[in-house]
């Protein structure tokens, strides 16, 4: 039997959506008030998904307090209360978009998880504005 467990997250951070090969003005014409060069924030909501067959023994896909403590580390600790472009390493050369912001979580939890185990990172930027991963 397989099912897929939840598990919601949240941290705020501010970043800058820009290209540094690019000028201001065309960054302002493709990224909009996010490009601010001050830099802006969100409140991101997270729901990290893992899909699995349940373990006849635990009655688990995965023990949820394993993925919160996971999610706290590789990911809370990382992200909040950061600035994404300058704080966190993976921004550094990688504009942190929601679509990239996902991936690097994908990326950083996938590797903690056991490989029968599929992951899922569906991140919200804002109530309306979100984005899913799935490592495809």
């Amino acid at each position: 039997m397989r099912l897929t467990v939840h598990r919601k997250a949240h941290f705020n951070a501010a970043h800058r959506l820009f290209k540094k090969e690019w000028g201001d003005a065309r960054n302002e014409a493709v990224f909009g008030k996010c490009s601010n060069p001050n830099y802006h924030g969100h409140n991101y909501e997270l729901t990290v998904s893992v899909t699995g067959e349940v373990d006849p023994e635990t009655g688990f896909v995965m023990d949820l307090k394993i993925l919160k403590d996971l999610i706290y580390e590789k990911v809370e600790q990382a992200f909040d209360h950061k600035n994404l472009n300058v704080e966190v390493e993976e921004f550094k050369h990688l504009n942190p978009t929601a679509e990239n912001i996902a991936v690097v979580i994908w990326k950083k939890l996938r590797k903690e998880l056991r490989e029968n185990l599929e992951l899922a990172v569906t991140l919200y930027e804002t109530p309306r504005n979100f984005v899913t991963y799935k490592g495809e």
